[in-house]
């Protein structure tokens, strides 16, 4: 063993797969500060952590603040000098290069920078807009500590998905490649990375150690599951997801290079279990990284509602929550009977506040005006708005943040008021399509998990998934009085938003041509809805508002078809 403290046949290397706030460089720092000393106990050679921790990611126009970015250049210069004595530390935080901000990777040893790594392909699609905020790097090369250890390449995140920057490393003398990521979870995402990194690894005939960031950040949430490959693509280490995680990953030299010892292999839950850790992971950190405790939402005795409630029990705690009944002359026995099941369920506290005597003091101040005009939607939204200000109200006055509970099929055709159900600080479920939620309920019914904060056993009542949907603003209503059956309606959307198709592709695919156009209407004179309402978990690659953004005032409409 050389004086660096590296074997001449093994490097050990702490993974941190960690959880940063955005914006907190202190307590980013902290966490970095902490997982190196961990390392350091552990006698690793280095401790390696994601994308952008230091600042958390993605900071967008923040990182465009020059305090900001002298605030981190400061705490990255204090770990430096405080992680001198011990491992190597790798952490990602920004750089300035005379005026040129870059995304970048660096290196910590010794009281130096002994390496950094700027990221070369900036991406620029989806919920990613980094060509707005920082400029490209050229490709660097390898680096190492001591005269044993491996020579490693660190390509940033999107880097690794293009074999030019790999390749490059390669052929300047890379043994090792390390991939930081800021890896925002959509489901099924995993087996795209890990197809992108086997032909990285392919291609190059080297070991990659993918690590990515976990936690959630306003819309998104980067869902860990950090693996390593050896130089043949096989999997031979992986994290699970959606948990912090320090794993620790030993390279073998032999004479044909540096090889990875198998180690943990986590099991990866199924598509509707990460779906419904997602949006309990994003609120809980929505809440916990903006300074709220408890939520409360308005329980109407329909799916929707019961599943977010379930959702922020899971993410909370029943203590944590609170449901509030707002009945008006529609609301049928059978809701309140739902509502009251649900909430006992869950163990959460329900309250009522009838909307009646303010409803008929509205309709009264403006009978004047209304008068010779029939009832319409006017009425029906009156009802829906003030249930959103009484919620908004308690909201104020107890300190709970409001959840709104709209789907993604709502959501998308406008069914829902705005500053009425549509009303709150955050929508776990803005990215379920109605068909979807159906089946997490049934999921969540079924199966607890010791990272649900709420009871084992029956989450939403079956009673509530089996009737038909209603909004109950006027006698007798369902759902379908106004929009095609959830099935239809959903099978459309899927192809008009979350795929871009056209009318045209909507009807070969068997939907009537009526009924597409009807939706496509609706979906184009609702934007200005979404472009007031809450941030919700990104589940999709086509989540609305930063993933899909379109202009509010539009005539155009689709002449295929």
């Amino acid at each position: 063993m050389d004086g660096s403290g590296i074997s001449g046949d093994r490097f050990r290397v702490l993974l941190g797969q960690l959880n940063p706030v955005m914006g907190d460089l202190a307590g980013n720092a902290a966490k970095a500060r902490a997982a190196w000393d961990e390392g350091r106990a552990r006698g690793v050679d280095l401790v390696a952590l994601p994308e952008m921790f230091l600042t958390g990611y993605q900071p967008q126009d923040l990182i465009r603040k020059q305090a900001f970015v002298l605030d981190a250049a400061e705490h990255l210069d204090r770990l430096m000098a405080e992680c001198a004595d011990g491992p190597a530390l790798a952490i990602g935080a920004p750089y300035v290069d005379g005026v040129r901000l870059h995304n970048a990777y660096h290196v910590l040893h010794g009281g130096q920078v002994i390496s950094r790594s700027l990221k070369h392909f900036l991406p620029n699609f989806n919920v990613f807009d980094e060509v707005r905020v920082f400029n490209r790097g050229g490709v660097e090369g390898p680096w190492t500590i001591g005269n044993h250890g491996p020579r490693i390449g660190n390509p940033v995140c999107e880097d690794a998905w293009y074999p030019d920057v790999t390749e490059t490393m390669a052929e300047c003398g890379a043994e090792v490649f390390i991939v930081p990521n800021g890896s925002p979870y959509f489901r099924d995402k995993f087996e795209i990375r890990l197809n992108q990194m086997v032909s990285r690894v392919v291609e190059t005939g080297l070991p990659l150690v993918y690590l990515n960031m976990v936690g959630g950040q306003d819309d998104q949430v980067f869902d860990g599951g950090s693996f390593v490959l050896d130089r043949h693509g096989a999997l031979m280490m992986q994290f699970p997801v959606f948990e912090e995680h320090l794993g620790e990953v030993v390279f073998e030299r032999r004479e044909d290079g540096w090889h990875p010892l198998k180690g943990e292999m986590a099991v990866l839950p199924g598509s509707l279990e990460q779906d419904y850790r997602v949006m309990v992971l994003a609120l809980r950190d929505y809440l916990g990284k903006t300074g709220f405790s408890k939520v409360l939402l308005g329980l109407s005795g329909g799916v929707d509602s019961a599943l977010v409630a379930a959702i922020a029990v899971d993410a909370l705690g029943p203590e944590n929550v609170r449901c509030v009944m707002l009945p008006s002359e529609y609301t049928s026995a059978a809701s309140l009977e739902d509502a009251a099941r649900a909430a006992a369920l869950l163990g959460v506290r329900l309250d009522e506040v009838s909307i009646e005597g303010a409803r008929a003091a509205v309709e009264e101040a403006l009978a004047p005006l209304f008068e010779g005009r029939a009832a319409d939607i006017t009425e029906e939204n009156i009802q829906s708005r003030l249930r959103g200000l009484m919620l908004m109200a308690q909201s104020n006055k107890f300190g709970e943040m409001l959840l709104t509970t709209g789907n993604k099929s709502e959501v998308a055709v406008g069914y829902a008021t705005i500053y009425g159900d549509m009303s709150g600080g955050y929508n776990p479920i803005k990215d379920l399509y109605k068909t979807r939620v159906f089946e997490i309920c049934r999921w969540r019914n079924a199966n607890w998990r010791d990272w649900m904060k709420g009871p084992e056993g029956e989450a939403v009542p079956v009673a509530i998934i089996d009737k038909p949907p209603s909004a109950e603003l006027r006698a007798d209503q369902k759902d379908e009085d106004s929009l095609p059956p959830y099935e239809v309606l959903d099978g459309i959307l899927k192809m008009l938003v979350d795929e871009e198709k056209s009318v045209a592709d909507c009807v070969a695919a068997g939907y009537d041509r009526e009924v597409v156009k009807k939706v496509e209407h609706l979906l184009y004179i609702s934007e200005y809805k979404r472009f007031q309402s809450a941030p919700g978990a990104r589940l999709s690659p086509r989540a609305f508002w930063l993933d899909r953004r379109y202009p509010i005032v539009n005539r155009w409409r689709d002449p295929s078809g």
